[in-house]
């Protein structure tokens, strides 16, 4: 059997017909856009905006949000093709598999569940610690044992077991609920930006670009992977710097690709999954980009807060109150990103357990309901168990090097499903092919090469626990290997 078998994109439309596999459809371009919003704008846009600039870019960190937004924008295009020609759920896996084979398509679900598994839950803590600081401040403080930190993190557990029940009632009750709270999120990162214009000092956009200095390198299994290969010793500021700070902020972007998981429960997809990726995209990048220029004006960049920089960036100013503000805004945008991480998981597990690579049962579908109910009791008990007992802070690295290594795949395979597929009816495609989706696979390769050795390490151990699964279960289990369908009519590519 080989290992590189391919499930046709007619089939893999086919199964979302299948009555025990139907998921409702009820998502359009607005619900996908805030879908998007919801995933993408968290806690990095109060914490990690003044870390970027503080540490590596000063000032010129809004440049650095630039770049990140286009290395994201063409992964975002790539993503936008993809889903609006093969429009089932599963994202990269699914289209992976359609254009690269089975074994890739494993590979990248196998790490897609562990971005959203481990996402979620990182998040579900950072939701507990923003919780606890907004108590304090209107003065209710939780018990120590039980709170972010504790030997229980109970306010974790407690959001997780809500939004699970959430996510099994119903995808349209889950983005109602999504569509509040980004609002409420959206009008406190706005209500910051317009209040923080009153304070901000043009002498402190001088110099904009700071100039380089080197750094204190990393050493052993925490240093980037790329200076343990190359030798090159770091340095902040200036140019560097600038791509120091675009790998740092390329992260608080991670996200938009959750849009594609939704696919089958998309009224229109070829329409509306380019729209919704992209202008989750287009929206983030202007929030993000006006956030660092707010908080670089307000404060001199060495004197930035690292972790808190938005909130200390008014108390520098005596506007203490606005901590509470922040902090409230915070703790409904980690509840949007809790949420659609655990609904992207799901759906990724579920068209993984719908070609039997995992076990089929797990794939059922509430006959009233009409979600995959099974797996969303599923992810809710794992994440609610990582998120409330496992330290897990210093796995943060690994929801990226998921995050990117699927971006590579989703790049590489627009360009093999053109060559292979052209007759495909594609509702968007990436301009300047092959050229922009070779562009995406580098610049998120070379990301990739930029986070820690240790991180790389966790990753290849990961895989190879991904590949014994693979080789001991789902290769024989496989419906492709085995045929249980009915395989529908290809349609042969017109001659040339």
């Amino acid at each position: 059997m080989s290992l590189f078998r391919t499930k046709s994109v007619e089939q893999s439309i086919a199964d979302t017909d299948e009555p025990e596999f139907r998921l409702k459809k009820s998502l359009t371009a607005v619900d996908l856009t805030v879908f998007g919003v919801g995933v993408v704008i968290g806690a990095g846009i109060f914490t990690l905006t003044g870390r970027a600039a503080h540490d590596v870019a000063g000032p010129a960190v809004v440049i650095s949000f630039i770049i990140a937004a286009i290395a994201c924008g063409l992964a975002a295009m790539c993503y936008a093709e993809f889903a609006s020609t093969v429009p089932v759920s599963g994202s990269a896996y699914t289209f992976s598999y359609a254009s690269l084979g089975e074994l890739f398509a494993w590979i990248i679900g196998w790490d897609l569940i562990l971005e959203m598994f481990l996402g979620a839950s990182v998040v579900a803590q950072g939701w507990s610690a923003y919780l606890g600081t907004f108590l304090q401040q209107i003065g209710i403080v939780l018990p120590e044992a039980v709170s972010y930190g504790g030997v229980v993190d109970l306010p974790a557990i407690l959001l997780v077991l809500v939004l699970g029940g959430l996510m099994t009632l119903g995808i349209k009750e889950s983005l109602r609920v999504n569509l509040v709270l980004v609002a409420v999120k959206l009008f406190i990162v706005l209500f910051v930006i317009i209040a923080g214009i009153l304070f901000i000092n043009p002498a402190n956009y001088s110099p904009f670009v700071p100039e380089s200095v080197p750094t204190e390198s990393a050493s052993g299994l925490t240093q980037p992977l790329l200076q343990f290969l190359s030798g090159l010793e770091p340095a902040t500021f200036g140019v560097g710097g600038i791509l120091a700070g675009a790998a740092l902020v390329f992260f608080a972007y991670i996200g938009f690709d959750v849009v594609a998981t939704t696919a089958e429960e998309t009224k229109n997809p070829q329409r509306d999954l380019p729209i919704g990726i992209i202008a989750s995209l287009v929206i983030c990048t202007i929030l993000y980009c006006a956030v660092a220029i707010v908080v670089t004006g307000m404060v001199p960049y060495g004197e930035l807060n690292p972790s808190a920089a938005l909130a200390n960036a008014f108390a520098f100013h005596g506007q203490t109150w606005m901590a509470t503000v922040i902090a409230a805004g915070a703790v409904a945008g980690l509840t949007t990103v809790v949420l659609t991480l655990m609904i992207g998981a799901t759906r990724i597990i579920f068209a993984m357990s719908r070609d039997r690579l995992l076990p089929g049962a797990l794939a059922k579908v509430h006959p009233r309901l009409r979600t995959p109910w099974v797996i969303s009791i599923l992810v809710t008990a794992i994440v609610a168990v990582v998120a409330g007992f496992t330290p897990i802070g210093v796995l943060e690295e690994m929801v990226n090097i998921g995050t990117l290594s699927a971006f590579v795949l989703v790049s590489v395979g627009v360009l093999v499903l053109r060559r292979k597929r052209p007759d495909l009816k594609r509702g968007f495609r990436v301009p300047w092919s092959p050229v922009l989706p070779i562009l995406s696979a580098l610049i998120c390769t070379y990301l990739m090469l930029n986070l820690s050795v240790e991180t790389w390490l966790r990753f290849l151990i990961w895989l190879a626990l991904g590949f014994a699964i693979y080789f001991a279960y789902s290769r024989r289990h496989s419906r492709v290997g085995t045929g249980d369908f009915i395989a529908p009519t290809v349609v042969a590519p017109p001659k040339e």
